[in-house]
């Protein structure tokens, strides 16, 4: 099992947006084989800083995820919404 913690950063008044598209990005991701789980964070700070931590069931599973279409599709209406492209930090357990 692993985790991935994803960092993203939002432009300026575009957290209503954002929140929108990755509640629709979440849930079409429970579909998708190995996913196991995701939660939600945002920056106490900062409320244009975000975190996303997934579990997925192997690695092998998460790489399918990432470098498939409808991933890459979804990820293309993040584009107008993020300052800078997303961070991907891979965890062990």
């Amino acid at each position: 099992m692993i985790y991935v913690l994803i960092e993203r950063r939002i432009a300026d008044g575009m957290a209503t947006t954002y929140d929108e598209v990755a509640r629709n990005m979440l849930q079409q991701t429970y579909v998708v084989p190995g996913f196991i789980s995701g939660e939600a964070y945002e920056d106490m700070n900062n409320h244009n800083h975000r975190f996303l931590l997934c579990k997925w069931r192997t690695s092998r599973d998460w790489e399918r995820w990432l470098h498939s279409t409808q991933r890459a599709e979804l990820i293309n209406y993040f584009a107008p919404v993020l300052q800078e492209p997303e961070k991907i930090t891979l965890l062990a357990v």
